[in-house]
């Protein structure tokens, strides 16, 4: 799993995720996932999902921490770009009526 940022623009972080968001690399995303949060304060981070291919139960967890860490500091989650098994997962688990989701065009 890869994941970079672009530089904030106003108020707001984009992190891209690209590759299988599961327990095998659980560890190493909720650790970058954790610095991107630390490191920038935006008020608003966006959690690319587009070329996320597959997502477990580990990446929906690390999700929902960063969700409740960001909330606690009054900032904001949004998903975006999910499709095929990540889409069809967030919908099964209604993350949608958590968090914002903008849903990949397909």
């Amino acid at each position: 799993m890869d994941i970079y940022t672009n530089t904030p623009q106003q108020d707001e972080l984009v992190t891209y995720l690209s590759g299988d968001f599961d327990a095998l690399n659980i560890n190493q995303i909720r650790q970058q996932l954790e610095e991107v949060a630390s490191q920038h304060q935006a008020n608003r981070i966006i959690l690319d999902l587009s070329h996320v291919n597959f997502i477990d139960s580990s990446g929906i967890g690390a999700i929902v921490f960063l969700f409740k860490r960001l909330h606690k500091e009054k900032r904001q989650l949004e998903l975006i770009g999910a499709q095929g098994q990540p889409r069809q997962l967030l919908e099964l688990l209604r993350i949608h009526q958590a968090m914002p989701v903008t849903w990949a065009n397909v």
